[in-house]
């Protein structure tokens, strides 16, 4: 089984969690949902499996590229 983590793709701040760890994800559901510019954007997962780790809080500022989640397959 394969860890994935997944990065923000832009710089702003968590606005909602979707998930909880240990949750079943499939490819393409969103874990996150951050603002930035007034824009809200859903953050996916890049495969189906399990949330392992959820590495940021709701009103958090992220930076781009920063790791907000990980998802192991299978």
């Amino acid at each position: 089984m394969a860890r994935h983590e997944v990065e923000s793709e832009v710089q702003g701040s968590v606005w909602k969690i979707e998930v909880e760890t240990g949750d079943r994800v499939a490819e393409g559901d969103v874990l996150v949902v951050l603002e930035s510019m007034k824009m809200e954007i859903p953050v996916e997962s890049p495969v189906a499996g399990v949330v392992i780790e959820i590495l940021v809080k709701r009103e958090e500022a992220v930076d781009e590229k920063q790791i907000l989640a990980v998802v192991e397959d299978g």
